[in-house]
């Protein structure tokens, strides 16, 4: 930005579907906040520095839910940093990190730890979530207010579910006091076993163990019946079954207070990608059926799925050069998730302002952050895209340290050429910018 603080993004098609523009317009940033988007933009811009956006996109910067930076104590699949390279790259302004680190983020400490990292970062936005439980064992509940006080903005036992309903009835009401959701990994254990594919023909053929689909709807019906009796506001983490989908229409029917989200990879991939046993197709919960990936596609176009998120979960060589049934859980998803997202959209599987919306307003509100919109006054927090670029899939030059990605040799379009954060452009043309790599 130059020295007067001004940035004029000029001529790109404006879409932001909180606000319900969708018009080719410039777009004025000024001390870091949206100034004007439309005309006199440019008459007024001043000294400013100027994007040329002529047949691009300009989207409110993509706020990612559900994204693991492994740090602290798992620097070798990912840090602070190389995460937030990736979300730049990927479009991403903001990204909220799950506590599964080493130590789990159930303290007051964890959490500034964590923000340290991103302030050094100085990249993209960073919200914490903190541990339901302290760590993570489902018993006993963390300090819920010492987390908040120290900047998260959600609770979550991501990667275990709180089993204990009498703990997570508590959970819930406890999170009523300090106005913040719940985000539940939804997995009955029993249920699950040691299963590590979807039940159904493609696991029967390969001879791997199953996980059936119950084992995420019993405790998606749970959560429904907890918020039923508590009032909290409860978002479900990752669905992956059309059963699922069901339960949260009926409860969005009732006007209750749950939200969820589907990844990228169950919204575009089935059990099917798993014949080769490629570990980069091993998550949790599994890729479902090809009738659970179009329900969930309509449930995203419908609204009844509110948001989209990466579940970006990076590994080492030694986590998934394994045989499938040891490897770990995940894939990255960041640098990847808006093209597999605009591909739903050129298929007609969902509307496009749904989409973005999925991606940018939705989750802003759910956390209750800002930023997800381009109005005047706003964090001037923008994501700057050639739809229409073709570009490959090669994990090689990801700017995550993970290569786990199941995409890998896909032809994608739509690609990110600059991202925004309060004003400040921190990556253009394929490289985080200079003054952003402090």
């Amino acid at each position: 930005m130059s020295a007067g603080g001004r940035l004029l993004i000029r001529g790109g098609r404006v879409i932001d579907p909180a606000t319900g523009r969708d018009a080719v317009v410039d777009l004025l940033v000024v001390d870091r906040a949206v100034a004007m988007v439309g005309a006199g933009a440019a008459d007024a811009c001043g000294n400013a520095e100027v994007i040329d956006a002529a047949g691009l996109w300009v989207l409110p910067g993509l706020i990612d839910l559900h994204t693991h930076l492994r740090e602290p104590g798992y620097e070798y699949k990912e840090t602070v940093l190389t995460g937030c390279r990736a979300a730049a790259a990927g479009g991403f302004t903001a990204v909220s990190c799950m506590p599964n680190t080493d130590p789990p983020n159930d303290s007051a400490a964890v959490t500034r730890a964590i923000l340290r990292k991103a302030d050094e970062a100085d990249l993209v936005r960073v919200y914490p979530i903190g541990c339901i439980t302290a760590g993570q064992l489902g018993q006993r509940m963390a300090e819920f207010g010492d987390l908040v006080a120290a900047g998260c903005r959600a609770v979550s036992d991501d990667g275990r579910p709180v089993m204990n309903a009498g703990v997570m009835r508590r959970a819930l009401e406890y999170s009523r006091h300090f106005d913040i959701p719940v985000i539940s990994h939804c997995e009955d254990l029993q249920l699950a076993g040691d299963g590590v594919a979807h039940e159904g023909a493609v696991a029967t053929r390969l001879g791997l163990k199953p996980i059936p689909a119950a084992a995420e709807e019993a405790m998606v019906a749970r959560e429904v019946v907890l918020v039923c009796q508590t009032g909290a506001r409860v978002h479900i983490a990752h669905v992956s079954t059309r059963g699922s989908v069901a339960l949260l229409a009926a409860a969005k029917a009732e006007g209750l207070t749950i939200t969820a989200e589907a990844t990228p990879h169950h919204l575009t991939l089935t059990d099917e990608a798993i014949s080769g046993f490629d570990t980069s197709t091993k998550v949790n919960p599994p890729l479902r059926s090809e009738a659970d990936r179009a329900a969930l596609c309509r449930a995203l176009a419908e609204g009844i799925i509110d948001a989209v998120a990466t579940d970006h979960a990076p590994h080492g060589l030694a986590d998934k050069d394994l045989e499938f049934d040891a490897a770990a859980n995940g894939l990255v998803g960041l640098e990847t998730a808006l093209p597999l997202i605009l591909g739903l959209v050129a298929a007609g599987a969902c509307p496009l302002h749904r989409a973005i919306d999925a991606l940018t307003w939705s989750p802003a509100r759910i956390l209750g952050v800002p930023g997800g919109r381009l109005a005047v006054g706003d964090p001037a927090d923008i994501a700057i895209v050639d739809p229409n670029e073709e570009w490959t899939v090669d994990p090689e030059h990801f700017f995550t340290k993970g290569r786990n990605s199941p995409f890998r040799g896909w032809r994608l379009t739509g690609r990110v050429r600059a991202t925004v954060v309060g004003g400040r452009i921190v990556f253009r043309d394929g490289a985080i910018v200079a003054a952003a790599q402090r």
